[in-house]
């Protein structure tokens, strides 16, 4: 049975890891939103607010599903995205959708493509993302659109709210995990820029392997 209680043995760990992938961008206003499709709607809710103090005039929501998705959002996270942020009061218009990708490369290959056929080519993007998504989203961006001016941003959320909103503990650990792997791995590979992890990060991120958090691995 999923819990949102977080093991008090292994929250420093887990901090550790949620502290990392937050790249405290001062936000500003740049010319696209791009909100990269998860399981979490949340992404969408932020995404709205963000458009609604203006701090871009338009907005792209790419994904298609993965099997963490396809259940709460058969239709597809771009789709269902964009349903929740017209309901939330944002323009039809000023939403595009990218159904296709299944990574975070497609999300932004995609969309750059995508804008580039209506017209547009942005000077500055901001990627809205899970909170541990951040540094793996600006790391892919940097590789694959190396041009443009890249902010990320997130709901900013606490550990444990962010835990709460999912109601599940186990799952949060092991995207965290996961997404930590994915920084060296993905560089390695070529998928990537490369980001310096600290000695403390390493040390967390194998403990909580150790202790069997392991399900998001590549």
């Amino acid at each position: 049975m999923a819990t949102s209680m977080l093991p008090q043995g292994l929250r420093a760990d887990v901090e550790t890891l949620w502290g990392y992938h937050d790249m405290g961008h001062e936000l500003r206003r740049c010319d696209v939103g791009i909100g990269l499709g998860s399981h979490d709607l949340g992404v969408a809710t932020y995404t709205a607010e963000l458009y609604h103090q203006d701090m871009f005039p338009r907005i792209v929501f790419t994904g298609a599903n993965a099997p963490t998705t396809i259940e709460r959002f058969p239709r597809g996270e771009a789709v269902h995205y964009r349903e929740h942020a017209i309901t939330l009061g944002v323009p039809t218009e000023v939403i595009s959708i990218e159904t296709q990708a299944t990574n975070t490369s497609q999300n932004l290959t995609n969309s750059r493509r995508l804008l580039a056929e209506a017209g547009v080519r942005p000077e500055s993007v901001m990627l809205i993302s899970r909170p541990y998504q951040q540094r793996r989203a600006f790391a892919t961006c940097r590789k694959v659109w190396p041009e443009v001016n890249v902010m990320c941003s997130s709901q900013p959320l606490s550990l444990d709210e962010y835990v709460a909103g999912i109601g599940d503990v186990d799952r949060v650990i092991n995207m965290l995990v996961g997404d930590t792997q994915r920084i060296t791995e993905y560089a390695r590979r070529g998928f990537a820029i490369e980001q310096d992890m600290p000695a403390n990060v390493v040390d967390a991120f194998q403990r909580l392997v150790a202790a069997g958090y392991t399900s998001r691995l590549i």
